[in-house]
């Protein structure tokens, strides 16, 4: 897959675009890509991922602190694995968010000899969000390309995307937010040293600290990490050690059946299940009794 920022960088006769943030690249951003793909399979032409980094909402709002889904690095690993071959990668300022939609079309998309958009049910670009698909489609018109409109990806009768995800996920709905992504819900980080408090319950943990995405409600999760080219079960505590009266929020892994010094390791983190909330424990002889529940509950979970 090849990436640019400039669409000047692309030398190209026709193409199949489709464009947005993409954030979590979930189930209903891979149903618009892979529609995408199909239209530029049958037109003999390339298909092109238009997406905007940073995430818009983090320019236009900057006083509201937001999380992505996914890091940038792993969102365009995921479009990658969808087969695109060009991803136009825009860097988003003010600026470009106050071009009207038909600049934008202009400075953007029609130096990449645009054929065919394909846009998301909610889609719109462009200042005020004016470039809804009405307006794209009669700047099509004008300029000659085509505009396919993707109805909404539901399941259960809700709509998949990427507003209700992070909903799932603050909650820690990590089941039901794994089957809107189509794939477990990923966290990635390097690990620290910690205080050693696991290794001194019997239970030694790999502390990590994660890139700025989403992290799940607070709790213990069941997770598989790969970790040295393997993939090896796990349990995840995200919180503040309450027991021990710790007010900083730590990312905490305990690795089942595995050996071995992690420090500096960079560990991906698949999450599969919520096992309980956070909770406090009046003694650490509480805190492992529970503990051993957990990986019995956990056990159950990878066997299936």
């Amino acid at each position: 897959m090849h990436v640019v920022h400039n669409p000047n960088d692309l030398t190209l006769s026709a193409s199949a675009i489709t464009i947005g943030n993409f954030d979590g690249v979930h189930r209903g951003h891979q149903s618009l890509i892979l529609r995408t793909l199909s239209l530029a399979k049958q037109n003999a032409m390339p298909a092109i991922v238009v997406t905007f980094w940073p995430h818009p909402r983090s320019i236009v709002s900057p006083t509201k602190s937001h999380h992505p889904l996914t890091t940038r690095e792993d969102r365009l690993a995921l479009l990658g694995e969808l087969g695109i071959p060009y991803v136009l990668e825009l860097p988003f300022t003010k600026d470009l968010a106050n071009l009207e939609p038909l600049a934008f079309v202009t400075q953007y998309l029609m130096p990449l000899s645009l054929t065919h958009l394909v846009t998301g049910y909610d889609f719109s670009l462009g200042r005020g969000r004016t470039g809804k698909t009405e307006e794209l489609r009669r700047i099509g018109n004008e300029l000659g390309f085509s505009v396919e409109q993707m109805p909404p990806l539901t399941d259960n009768g809700v709509i998949i995307s990427s507003t209700h995800l992070r909903t799932l996920i603050a909650q820690g709905d990590i089941k039901n937010a794994n089957m809107l992504l189509g794939r477990p819900y990923q966290l990635k980080g390097r690990v620290i040293h910690g205080f050693g408090r696991g290794k001194g319950l019997g239970f030694p943990t790999a502390n990590i600290a994660v890139d700025n995405i989403l992290l799940p409600a607070k709790g213990v999760y069941a997770a598989n990490i790969a970790i040295q080219g393997k993939t090896v079960h796990a349990m995840v505590n995200i919180g503040n050690t309450p027991t021990f009266g710790e007010n900083d929020l730590s990312i905490e892994c305990h690795l089942l059946n595995y050996t071995g010094d992690c420090y500096d390791e960079t560990l991906s983190l698949s999450l599969l299940a919520y096992l309980r909330p956070e909770q406090r424990f009046p003694s650490p002889e509480a805190l492992i009794a529970q503990i051993h529940k957990d990986i019995a509950q956990a056990q159950t979970i990878f066997a299936k």
